[in-house]
């Protein structure tokens, strides 16, 4: 997979290992709204400037609405005006995982959970955006739930 040197360097979950949390798609169907199982589970794309999270300001971690896997905090988080909540780097190393989408005639690099294998989004690099990483993981609202610092 010919992802950007800077991103390929950040996972160690990579393509093709397992994942600790396996469900059959019955349970995902079960477990997940349809728009959930849709995003998390189909990799679709909630539409820009749609979803709970895109302009949000509150402090939190960012989890994986599947499986709870802690992903991102708020400290990352960025306004990049692009209709979806960004991030400039995960919470930790491992966290997520990179697969090389070629769908929809774009060459880009996918995030998914490294817990339970649910679609998150891409992530862009070199975009003149001025995060620490040159990074913007472009996340779908629907793939991820924010709990709060008192909810903890």
């Amino acid at each position: 997979m010919n992802t950007p040197d800077n991103i390929s360097k950040t996972t160690s979950a990579p393509e093709g290992a397992a994942v600790p949390v396996e469900k059959s798609d019955a349970q995902w169907r079960e477990e997940l709204t349809p728009e959930e199982y849709r995003v998390l589970r189909q990799a679709g794309t909630e539409r820009p400037y749609t979803g709970e999270y895109w302009d949000t300001h509150t402090e939190g971690v960012y989890q994986c609405r599947a499986c709870g896997s802690q992903l991102f905090t708020s400290r990352e988080k960025f306004d990049s005006h692009c209709g979806w909540p960004s991030f400039w780097a995960p919470l930790a190393e491992g966290t997520v995982r990179y697969l090389h989408d070629r769908t929809m005639g774009m060459d880009r690099v996918e995030v998914r959970c490294a817990n339970c294998d649910s679609h998150l989004g891409h992530v862009f690099e070199g975009e003149g955006y001025g995060t620490p990483t040159d990074q913007r993981f472009c996340i779908n609202s629907v793939s991820l739930r924010l709990v709060k610092p008192e909810e903890n």
